[in-house]
């Protein structure tokens, strides 16, 4: 037994030094934990609450929308309406009724910082095309409350809620026939959406420069941004994003979400796209079973694939929607 007090003392310092080091790691990566949610879950928004701004944003990239815009406005065609979620948030949306009656509804999801009016170049599209529009405030963005950002994950059971509010404004007692059109983490949350049971009314889904996954996508930003490697702070952020708001980096998976998609879906990916990389179409469109297409958007960088080719963009999705969705009411789905 060994009774030396100054080989006693020694290993009593290195544990003490050594419980330090570890609480210091703990308290580190705890507040380096907290700092990374609150920058990716709780940024400052890029168009705030001011949804008119951010439809004037729109214009003055996409020039050539603004003598329908200016339409819906003589029209007063701009509506907004509320719900409450079960959480007990309120949640907005703007809709559009199409000029004339009809049976298909598109419902579009912006991305990450955004709201509704963000939608609108895309809107665009289907009004031409006679449908009726929904475009929803995702959590904790626009109009609609919530606090932190879901990334497309719990939004997609929001996104379902408001899909049923759309089948039954513009169903009139019957079912619609809807596509669901998503851009960036509302590319994530379509294809979220697109891996859940659904009901018959909704027939294809549009996905634009979305992710593989959150934590994917959390892991590439920061490599790229921060220059650091996924272990530990991704790891310690994933568990307590899961502790604080009820859901992992992990199992926020689209890629896992359109694996178990067998409803017709149009992937769009820019391919000088840096910010949601574009390689992740690639794992996407694999994992996606028939029906799907696919269309790369030659030289556009992350979620301006329209910008770029507005013409292009509009021509791939009607065709698309067309296929599925057509005007006389008889889709191959149907066939």
């Amino acid at each position: 037994m060994d009774n030396n007090p100054k080989q006693h003392s020694c290993r009593r310092r290195w544990l003490i030094g050594i419980g330090v080091a570890c609480l210091v790691i703990v308290l580190g990566l705890g507040a380096a934990s907290n700092y990374m949610l609150s920058y990716s879950l709780f940024p400052p928004m890029r168009h705030g609450h001011n949804l008119p701004w951010r439809l004037n944003n729109i214009l003055s990239q996409s020039p050539q929308l603004r003598p329908w815009v200016d339409s819906l406005r003589r029209c007063h065609a701009l509506r907004d309406t509320f719900i409450t979620m079960p959480s007990g948030e309120r949640h907005h949306a703007t809709y559009i009724v199409a000029h004339r009656p009809t049976d298909r509804v598109a419902v579009l999801v912006h991305g990450y910082k955004d709201n509704g009016m963000g939608m609108m170049h895309i809107a665009s599209i289907y009004s031409r095309l006679g449908y009726h529009l929904l475009l929803p405030d995702l959590h904790a963005h626009g109009r609609s409350q919530g606090q932190g950002v879901q990334m497309g994950w719990n939004d997609r059971l929001d996104v379902m809620r408001w899909m049923e509010v759309a089948n039954s404004r513009f169903g009139q007692g019957r079912d619609t026939r809807m596509v669901v059109h998503g851009v960036s983490m509302g590319a994530a949350t379509t294809m979220n959406v697109s891996g859940e049971q659904l009901p018959a009314y909704v027939r294809c889904f549009v996905e634009d420069c979305g992710y593989t996954s959150v934590w994917d996508e959390f892991g590439y930003e920061l490599r790229e941004t921060f220059h650091l490697p996924p272990f530990p702070l991704l790891y310690t952020s994933s568990a307590l994003c899961r502790a604080k708001y009820g859901w992992s980096f992990g199992e926020a998976s689209p890629l896992r979400q359109v694996a178990r998609c067998h409803r017709p879906m149009l992937f769009i990916h820019g391919d000088r796209d840096t910010y949601v990389p574009f390689a992740m179409l690639h794992q996407l469109y694999a994992a996606k079973p028939q029906p799907k297409e696919v269309w790369v958007s030659p030289g556009s960088i992350h979620a301006m694939s329209f910008r770029d080719h507005p013409a292009e963009y509009t021509a791939r999705v009607s065709r698309f929607v067309n296929r599925y969705i057509p005007a006389d009411g008889h889709s191959m789905v149907e066939k």
